[in-house]
């Protein structure tokens, strides 16, 4: 089946790409889009609930999740959050077979004491895996599970994690990265990349590592720590009406990263960082590993005040394929849709195909590949970009590009594909340097 998909998708993208047709490309979208949908299952629970409830002078963290555990052991079912505030200290634990449900009116808010998310358990923190602070809701190693209903989650970013990030005595997360990032880069064994206590990487909000089965629906989302929604590793994953607000720096909203089979759809994203980044990890750490592939993107708003509407990159070292994105709005961002990796990075993008996005405003560009993004440590390892296709997609206003596409002279951008390209109201007007572009009215 995978070989036959790929087959099927490298065809289509020639096809298209070649002769332009509009009826034509419409239905094979389509068509390669079902492909991977008709993989994709819920996850399925016995029609049993577990209600919380917090007995006296118990806290709210242990009681939710010795309900979880609980729901477990007797085959599955709802955890039922009712309606109310709780504070949470420390992270909740998710397990197989169990649909965490947060009623209506339902808020939990997540304590900030560090010492609360130890011991430290296994994570990718910005491409590199490690042991780190425990993301605040966690599952590793889990099968057929979800959190669903139309309360809220809230990480408390601005009441302490956020002054993390950098210190005037250096003691921040700048230098705790580089310390991982070397450690990635060398191939320090995992057992060895120990954080946590004593270093400030600051934990996501919710991730699941190597697991298969997830559904995130209806739920509320303020305040992350750090990247907002991070399955790292999973597969057959559904998310859907999601509503996510904005934390600090780097909460980007949905971050599916060497993920497999991912349909995200009718969320409401509004971060300072990207709403939602496919992520396939950093440099040498992750050329051994799992890429991403098979990610479709529907019917979602997309908000960001510094950074971009939808974006691939820049940790994409184990490689992007099989992307597709349409119906979507980006209101007002820094940048539209983004290619990004630098000479780092190694892993390539390819079989991407983006259509009917509407952007009202951007400020540097509404489409733009770079292979010069920041962090660059010196190596020569540029990604290959190649058979990209944009089609529908119209733009009221770019005060510097529409399109800013550059690669670089050892390796051109491959094959991207522009297709009704609209946009009104554009400052500098478009740049193409080292690229194959073809051009479809």
């Amino acid at each position: 089946m995978k070989i036959f998909l790929n087959h099927l998708l490298l065809s289509a993208f020639l096809s298209t790409s070649c002769f332009g047709q509009k009826a034509q490309s419409t239905d094979l979208f389509n068509q390669q889009v079902e492909a991977v949908l008709v993989r994709i299952k819920l996850p399925a629970f016995p029609k049993k609930e577990f209600m919380v409830k917090i007995k006296q002078g118990q806290n709210f963290q242990k009681a939710v999740n010795e309900t979880i555990k609980i729901c477990h052991k007797a085959g599955g079912g709802k955890v039922v959050i009712p309606k109310g505030e709780y504070l949470c200290n420390g992270p909740i634990k998710m397990l197989s077979n169990v649909n965490l449900h947060l009623s209506e009116g339902a808020i939990i808010r997540f304590g900030t004491n560090p010492t609360d998310y130890l011991p430290v358990v296994k994570v990718r923190w910005e491409g590199t895996v490690c042991y780190n602070y425990s993301p605040l809701i966690y599952a590793n190693g889990q099968t057929n599970l979800a959190i669903t209903g139309k309360g809220t989650f809230d990480g408390q970013a601005d009441k302490f994690w956020f002054s993390w990030k950098k210190q005037p005595n250096g003691d921040d997360q700048e230098k705790a990265k580089t310390i991982l990032r070397k450690m990635g880069e060398t191939g320090v064994p995992e057992s060895q990349r120990v954080f946590g206590e004593g270093y400030k990487l600051r934990p996501t909000l919710l991730e699941f590592y190597d697991c298969e089965g997830i559904l995130l629906e209806g739920f509320t989302v303020q305040q992350s720590p750090f990247w907002t929604i991070h399955p790292v590793f999973s597969k057959n994953i559904t998310i859907r009406n999601l509503n996510i607000h904005h934390g600090t720096t780097n909460d980007d909203g949905i971050d599916p990263d060497s993920c497999e089979d991912v349909l995200i759809e009718n969320c409401d994203i509004d971060t300072d960082d990207d709403p939602i980044s496919i992520k396939a990890g950093r440099d040498q750490d992750a050329w051994n590993r799992k890429g991403a592939r098979n990610i479709v993107v529907r019917k979602c708003i997309l908000r960001s005040r510094i950074a971009n509407g939808f974006c691939i990159g820049s940790e994409m070292s184990g490689g992007v394929e099989n992307v597709w994105v349409n119906d979507c709005i980006i209101p007002n961002t820094n940048l539209g849709v983004t290619l990004k990796a630098n000479l780092d990075r190694g892993g390539f993008v390819r079989h991407l195909w983006v259509r009917n996005v509407t952007i009202d405003s951007c400020r540097q560009a509404a489409i733009r590949m770079q292979m010069d993004y920041h962090s660059y440590r010196g190596g020569n390892f540029p990604p290959d970009f190649d058979q990209l296709t944009f089609e529908n997609i119209h733009v009221r206003s770019a005060r510097d590009y529409g399109w800013w596409l550059v690669g670089i002279p050892a390796k051109s951008i491959g094959l991207v594909t522009l297709r009704n390209i609209k946009v009104s109201q554009v400052g500098k007007g478009n740049k193409a340097e080292f690229v194959n572009l073809k051009m479809n009215e």
